[in-house]
């Protein structure tokens, strides 16, 4: 394992877990690769103060970030009249919680997106004068309108575009579901956003798609849950905000390169999410691809990629893949290695050797299991197969239960009535608030490390 740091970075590591060793004729190779950087902390840079106008750059600042908060102001966020004064008040939390130097807006969202503040097609930058004005427009807005989220998205994109920082980071909140634009224009919007910032995604009340929510979390490498009671938006978008203001770095990539003959099963991240992300590859050179993995602060993340290598015989090893966390650079130049790590491959006719699961790919594999039976069982329930719908969450149950993840057991609880959870024997609730069904859905993804 290497590391290669700048000061201006968090130190990156990777550490590979795995078997290596194949029966005669093994292909399949598995890997989980724990990514951690530490020691990021804020660069050098006077503190900006003031607006900034349309067009123009913000020079490096104490955080080099940008944020643009999107708030639902559609009809329904009067139904009741809280929930946008809840909203009002989250988003002035949010603005508190933005370090000087930070350039900021906000974006009012209905079936159309318009600026509140600064205004001018620019962003300003957080001091405690412009906090100040940022939370005096908020006291203007009011509800009335449609939804259509993919216009809140490209709006945020053009302006974080007008600022010169390595951070980009938007956050969506919705009470509805995206009724004044398609299916496509939504998806259209994430395809031109992905990759240009993170985005974390919030869902207030219980009338908005999940799905909805969480394909912007996704396509845009953030966050997504739900914010049933509007009095817990304030909490939530302090959190969100403070965890935007601990990112370091962006564009960070996981490079793969893998001999001839080798070819690529999947990637994905498993850790602290599932998050599929093989057919985000971007070719890098001969054998290799860059597999985006967002921003990042000081923190840790697994990723579990699965290869299939030329059958070899008894006594043989080869490389089977070296993954490089990859950095871009300013100009042409090559990029930054950060770390890397090696994934092996060795053939042997030791039976107990070549048998064994690796206790991290074991894990991993029942978490992504876990959440994909979570997503088809609730699925089920919704289409009226119940004998699914048992079958699914039931495994689901056994399968928290045997990792350990507790959070996801309880929320389980809430959707089924546990007879047996290590043998995954459980009854259908008769009824499920709907909150409880869509924190199990929303959540489903979440998963837990390895217990030591």
């Amino acid at each position: 394992m290497a590391n290669f740091s700048k000061s201006s970075v968090p130190r990156f590591s990777v550490d590979v877990y795995q078997n290596e060793y194949l029966p005669e004729g093994g292909r399949e190779v598995n890997a989980i690769v724990t990514v951690t950087a530490t020691g990021g902390g804020t660069t050098g840079g006077a503190a900006l103060t003031g607006a900034l106008p349309a067009g123009n750059a913000a020079p490096d600042s104490g955080r080099n970030a940008a944020v643009v908060i999107m708030v639902d102001c559609s009809g329904s966020m009067d139904y009741p009249p809280t929930k946008m004064r809840n909203a009002r008040d989250a988003t002035a939390a949010a603005v508190d919680t933005l370090r000087d130097g930070v350039a900021f807006a906000i974006v009012a969202g209905t079936h159309v997106a318009r600026e509140v503040y600064p205004g001018r097609g620019g962003l300003a930058v957080a001091d405690g004068r412009t906090r100040a004005e940022a939370k005096e427009a908020l006291r203007r807005l009011s509800a009335g309108g449609g939804t259509a989220i993919g216009t809140w998205l490209r709006l945020a994109d053009r302006l974080l575009a007008s600022a010169d920082v390595a951070i980009r980071h938007g956050i969506v909140l919705t009470d509805g579901r995206n009724e004044h634009e398609s299916a496509e224009d939504l998806t259209a919007a994430l395809d031109a956003c992905a990759g240009r910032f993170t985005c974390d995604a919030r869902g207030v009340g219980t009338d908005w798609e999940v799905k909805e929510v969480t394909a912007i979390a996704s396509a845009l490498l953030g966050s997504a849950d739900i914010v049933a009671d509007p009095a817990g938006l304030a909490e939530d978008f302090t959190r969100m905000m403070e965890n935007a203001m601990g990112k370091e770095v962006a564009d960070v990539a996981l490079r793969m390169w893998t001999p001839v003959g080798v070819e690529i099963g999947f990637v994905k991240q498993v850790a602290p999410t599932v998050e599929e992300l093989t057919q985000r590859r971007t070719e890098a050179g001969p054998r290799a691809g860059d597999y985006p993995t967002g921003s990042w602060g000081d923190e840790s993340r697994d990723y579990h990629v699965c290869v299939r290598v030329p059958e070899a015989g008894i006594g043989r090893e080869m490389l089977a893949a070296r993954i490089s966390l990859i950095l871009p650079v300013a100009g042409d130049g090559p990029p930054e290695v950060l770390s890397q790590g090696l994934v092996r491959a060795v053939w042997t006719e030791d039976l107990a050797a070549s048998t064994t699961i690796n206790p991290q790919v074991a894990h991993y594999t029942g978490q992504a299991e876990l959440a994909q039976v979570i997503q088809q069982g609730l699925n089920d329930r919704k289409s009226g197969d119940f004998d699914g719908a048992t079958a699914k969450l039931g495994r689901a149950v056994q399968l928290a239960a045997a990792s350990g993840n507790a959070d996801t057991a309880k929320l389980l609880s809430k959707v089924v009535d546990v007879v047996d959870a290590a043998t995954g024997t459980v009854r259908l609730k008769a009824k499920v608030a709907d909150a409880d069904e869509m924190t199990l859905e929303t959540r489903s993804t979440k998963t837990v490390r390895v217990k030591k």
